[in-house]
């Protein structure tokens, strides 16, 4: 299965369960929850598979409700971080040390401009 087949999946279940698919704010809090359960597994020396599985599964939704080609942006992304230089900073994490691939807005392609978010 490719990505997009997942994301299909995924939002086709929550429709057949009539689980939230109007609400894009609920369901970027919905992954972070998922997020936080996965961290707080892991911190408990549990097993992490199915939170992680259940962050993909918020993700491919959310990306699915957002007519978002999940699978394309990730290969894009790797190109894109693949030309990008960094330097240890010795803390475990990595500075980037060039801009040449600096994110372009398009926000008025994205169709949560005009999906219904619904209210909390």
């Amino acid at each position: 299965m490719h990505i997009s087949d997942y994301q299909k999946a995924i939002l086709q279940n929550k429709i057949d369960h009539q689980f939230n698919t109007t609400n894009i704010e609920k369901e970027f809090l919905a992954l972070y929850g998922e997020v936080a359960e996965a961290f707080d597994a892991y911190r408990k020396m549990e097993p992490v598979g199915q939170e992680l599985a259940d962050v993909a599964i918020y993700l491919f939704g959310l990306a699915e409700l957002l007519d978002v080609d999940l699978e394309k942006e990730i290969q894009e992304k790797m190109k894109i971080n693949a030309t990008r230089r960094y330097i240890a900073s010795g803390n475990g994490y990595a500075k980037r040390i060039d801009d040449s691939q600096k994110k372009e807005s398009n926000h008025a392609q994205h169709p949560h401009d005009t999906m219904d978010k619904g209210t909390f």
